[in-house]
């Protein structure tokens, strides 16, 4: 069923058509194709991959990408979508389908808010707990921080061999402003109900007793890290994840000799150790696109979003990161 309406109107259009021309003129030469919509926007399974075999058994795989973070990410002409809940909505559909057999979870992130990494973290352990399926974690570009934290609820972790992963720690980035607005003549006078109201202001300088409060909470989410790879990585004992968690990357070779990871291999290895631990000898294996959202094969459509993500550069997390204290899993190169 699609959506129509009766009318449009002449002047509901011209915006929409002088945005076109204005992004049509910063682009090449080409076209635009102008479609319906359907209403109904919930997932829908895609075979990426058809088994010669007559099987109805498959393989999920699920993209976590880009930076971690519990809102939407806008996109031109669109609200975009919020990582959180379509992972979650992915995982759902994972879960109610019975010829699904296993999960890769294809990760490409350098992480992002604590909660965010650990609302996905315990819902791929709820996943696991309700299904009784196999997850399998592949990471593909950056696998980092919050990356790392939410792979450690799979049963298994395998690393592109350009991988780089790690960064188990937690940061909370802020900016002290007061200088730059002491040179302008500017002040700041907040009217506050108790003194630790304002703590973090980016208007002056921390005290020494705000700056240990924060130290004590980024050491509550520091050992809740620890605590979920220790989880999750049972050759290590939690002496030996305490050495490899001081913030540093490692490649997927440091990565694997460390006991970080499983296995080197491509995303055709992470489908294989899926399929058997599923105890499949074949099965085809499904993407969960929205409508009209194609994928030609295994490889598409894998996309970092919220900030653009290269193997050794992080590149272009978002400004709010920066600005308003928060506490982050993540990976920050800048």
């Amino acid at each position: 069923m699609f959506a129509h309406s009766a009318r449009i109107s002449t002047s509901a259009l011209i915006p929409t058509a002088a945005l076109i021309a204005l992004v049509a003129g910063c682009m090449p030469t080409g076209s635009f194709k102008i479609t319906a919509m359907p209403e109904d926007q919930s997932l829908r399974e895609q075979i990426v991959y058809k088994d010669p075999k007559w099987i109805s058994e498959r393989i999920a795989i699920i993209d976590i990408s880009g930076v971690l973070m519990n809102g939407r990410e806008m996109g031109l002409l669109s609200e975009g979508e919020h990582i959180v809940s379509l992972i979650v909505e992915k995982l759902d559909k994972a879960a109610k389908d019975d010829r699904v057999k296993a999960v890769v979870l294809r990760i490409n992130s350098p992480g992002g808010t604590v909660t965010a990494s650990d609302t996905i973290y315990e819902e791929i352990l709820a996943f696991k707990r309700k299904t009784g399926k196999p997850v399998v974690a592949f990471f593909q570009d950056v696998a980092a921080s919050g990356g790392y934290y939410l792979a450690c609820a799979a049963d298994e972790i395998m690393a592109q061999r350009s991988t780089v992963t790690g960064s188990i720690g937690v940061i909370m980035q802020m900016v002290d402003v007061s200088g730059g607005m002491n040179k302008l003549g500017i002040t700041s006078d907040a009217i506050t109900s108790g003194k630790f109201k304002d703590t973090g202001s980016p208007f002056r300088k921390m005290r020494a007793e705000e700056r240990a409060l924060f130290q004590d909470m980024v050491n509550s989410f520091y050992n809740q890290f620890v605590d979920a790879v220790d989880a999750g990585r049972p050759k290590l004992d939690r002496e030996q994840v305490v050495k490899l968690a001081d913030g540093r990357v490692y490649t997927a070779a440091q990565a694997l000799a460390a006991g970080l990871v499983d296995r080197v291999g491509t995303i055709h290895d992470a489908i294989e150790v899926a399929r058997g631990r599923a105890g499949l000898k074949a099965a085809h294996v499904v993407l969960y696109r929205r409508p009209l959202d194609w994928s030609s094969n295994v490889y598409a459509k894998s996309l970092v979003t919220g900030g653009s993500v290269m193997n050794l550069i992080n590149i272009e997390v978002p400004f709010d990161f920066t600005i308003r204290p928060r506490f982050l899993y993540i990976w920050d190169s800048q």
